[in-house]
């Protein structure tokens, strides 16, 4: 046994290998000041405080967070100047200075490469002119602490400088980085790669098809496709860009797609389709990448992103490095706080079953006041379960394996995807280097207009295909209390849209298919003639606020509320919408309510309202009616009371049917009015 052990290892080393570059020192594009800190970073390190001596609270967690991006703001001093960075790759440090390139972009993840993929170890190669400049390397532990690894001087006026670098130390997280120290001149680094000795048979990289879902955006994708194509290193990785134009102002009409067509030429092309929603036109992306046969790879990538085109290609070269097949997904920074991390890392919580980031991570985390070297929670590797469709790599296997994305129109398609390959075998990894800058989440109003359907119709029909608890866990529960409060805040359209989506649930997966291009016209329709659906963009249209009593003690309600308070609100409200409302509240509104103060229990103390969106492009008027509370209550109690009896059959028909309705052959019926064979002057633009 010992000699075959030996013989193998022997075998195994002297196997050829190829050189594979993993990833190299990128600049922001068109010099853009405004992310440059997500690619250097010139302040000194100051590593935030441990959890450990914090405490395990998680609002002790999130004070000292905000403690420590408020002190080192203060201390932010350092700037960077747009000609410091010389091209795409090289970088200038003035004389004297010192720049750490232990960034988002530029620091290597090395905790992920050691997980996931076959590496073991890579190799830094940093190229420097100036004299007397200093290359130093760090890697860092899984709490954020770090260590000086290696350095080099220039002592010739320019050099090239290699480090071998083991992968072994970095089971639970960490990061390798460089810092570069200017001596009595400037320097400038003129580019630099992380490169790894791989076996022969891993020597070819794979290829991607992007499918691109888009409607009535046709600047910000024309924008989008034009980035695309004006990346040299993607275009040897990139097939074809799809783009499912589901809209009535076609990105063909941008003012910005001639230039985007010429640049991507052949290797664009444009499918008009009816409205199936992201998830339908996502499926359209993956079911043309399947039927093409040539890509190892299908990507998800939103239209109203700006992306940073290295990612790609990132993200290709780790699938192909993987030592399983698996979904490689990018993070989400705002844009418009373009150092703002949006999204590191996402989890559904099993027994809320609720989509959100990942234990450990801190969502809104402002790179741009405290990079990864002074932010202990960014050097633990996160663990995730899915990875947001904005931008994610799916490996063509994965598709012909488990199938291609539910037909859910939007919400919950990308996190059940995840769930699914994950049962299947197929791990997600959020792979930092690799991000879009997006419109954040919470800047949107999904919770309350039609959107609200598909959130729960589809988080329900995840559950049903996924939890292991009984009854979904908390789902039942969880569900009826919203619905409460909805009612007690007098949103009666969400509670219908809401009650429908229940409906469509108990009927079971069979028409699923049907509902894709029927479902939003019909939920429009619904809401129409709901006060708190209708919304008041004119300002000299709203109603005169007319209080019907001064404020207790001249105090406002507040939009924070102690678990106490909320318990003795949650038992009073309900009970107090069966009194008749305030005759006077009808015409006018009790209280103005911004859109960030408008919880439950402040909203549901007046008998009407001017509540604005969260957006601010308008108001609604909210108004209490007895009848309407009364009516939603029997339905809504009816409702959870089903679900709760009939959730283990409704499970086992949903999951009987997963694999049919997901499969290119049923989809394939679905896009069947528009898969006629167009004109070539029509399916290539």
């Amino acid at each position: 046994m010992t000699t075959q052990t030996t013989a193998a290892t022997y075998a195994a080393e002297d196997a050829p290998t190829v050189t594979r570059l993993l990833q190299r020192q990128i600049m922001p594009a068109e010099r853009d000041t405004d992310v440059i800190r997500l690619y250097v970073d010139p302040d000194p390190a100051a590593l935030d405080a441990d959890k450990f001596d914090i405490g395990s609270s998680r609002a002790a967690q999130e004070a000292n967070a905000i403690a420590s991006r408020i002190q080192n703001a203060a201390k932010v001093n350092a700037k960077i100047h747009p000609d410091q960075i010389e091209s795409r790759t090289a970088f200038r440090v003035t004389e004297g200075e010192s720049v750490s390139f232990g960034s988002y972009f530029n620091a290597f993840p090395a905790s992920y490469w050691r997980r996931h993929t076959i590496v073991e170890q890579v190799r830094l190669t940093v190229r420097v002119q100036g004299e007397g400049a200093s290359v130093i390397v760090y890697r860092s532990l899984s709490n954020g602490r770090s260590q000086r690894v290696d350095f080099a001087t220039v002592e010739a006026g320019s050099g090239e400088y290699s480090f071998d670098l083991p992968l072994k130390p970095f089971v639970d997280g960490g990061w390798y980085w460089y810092d570069v120290i200017a001596g009595d001149q400037d320097a400038v680094v003129t580019g630099a790669e992380w490169t790894a000795e791989v076996p022969a048979d891993r020597a070819e990289h794979g290829t991607v098809t992007i499918g691109i879902t888009t409607m009535n955006r046709q600047d910000f994708c024309a924008k989008l496709l034009g980035q695309l194509g004006d990346s040299e290193q993607l275009d040897e990785f990139l097939d074809e860009v799809l783009v499912l134009e589901q809209g009535k102002e076609k990105v063909v009409d941008s003012e910005f797609f001639p230039a985007a067509q010429a640049a991507l030429g052949e290797k664009l092309r444009v499918v008009e389709q009816g409205n199936i929603g992201g998830s339908g036109g996502f499926a359209r992306a993956q079911y043309e990448g399947l039927k093409a046969g040539r890509s190892t790879y299908v990507m998800m990538l939103d239209d109203d992103v700006e992306c940073e085109t290295e990612g790609i290609v990132r993200a290709i070269t780790f699938g192909d490095l993987c030592r399983t097949t698996t979904i490689v997904g990018g993070h989400m920074f705002s844009i418009y706080q373009k150092t703002q991390l949006h999204s590191f890392g996402e989890r559904v919580a099993e027994y809320p079953f609720w989509w959100g980031s990942a234990p450990g991570v801190f969502p809104a985390w402002d790179l741009g006041e405290r990079n990864i070297r002074s932010t202990r929670w960014l050097h633990a590797r996160i663990d995730v379960d899915y990875n947001g469709w904005f931008m994610c790599l799916i490996p063509a296997e994965v598709l012909r394996e488990i199938g291609l994305s539910l037909p859910l129109f939007i919400k919950w398609d990308d996190s059940e995807y995840g769930l699914r390959a994950k049962a299947a075998g197929f791990p997600t990894v959020s792979f930092p280097g690799a991000a879009v800058w997006h419109v954040p989440w919470t800047d949107k109003n999904d919770a309350l207009d039609w959107q609200s359907y598909f959130h729960v119709r589809n988080r329900f029909i995840a559950a049903l295909l996924h939890s292991k608890y009984p009854r979904g866990g908390r789902m039942v529960q969880e569900s009826f209390n919203h619905q409460i409060k909805h009612l007690v805040t007098m949103q009666y359209s969400t509670v219908a849209l809401r009650h429908k989506a229940l409906q469509d649930v108990l009927a079971g997966p069979e028409r699923l298919h049907d509902l894709l291009p029927t479902t939003l016209p019909v939920l429009k329709e619904m809401t129409k003639g709901y006060d708190d659906a209708t919304y008041i963009t004119d300002a000299s249209q709203l109603p005169e606020v007319r209080r019907h009593k001064l404020p207790r003690k001249g105090r406002e309600p507040s939009p924070v509320i102690s678990g106490r308070a909320a318990t003795v609100q949650a038992l009073l409200q309900p009970l107090r919408q069966l009194r008749k409302p305030r005759e006077a509240s009808e015409t006018f509104p009790e209280a103005e309510i911004m859109a960030q103060d408008a919880k439950w229990h402040k909203v549901a103390r007046y008998d009407s309202a001017l509540v604005s969106l969260p957006d601010g492009s308008a108001q609604a008027f909210y108004r209490r009616d007895r009848a309407t509370f009364t009516s939603f209550m029997k339905q809504t109690v009816a409702i959870h009371k089903e679900l709760a009896l009939h959730w283990d059959d409704l499970a086992e028909r949903y999951r009987a049917a997963l694999q049919t309705i997901t499969s290119p052959e049923a989809w394939e019926e679905t896009f069947r009015p528009w898969l006629e064979e167009p004109g070539e002057d029509e399916s290539r633009r």
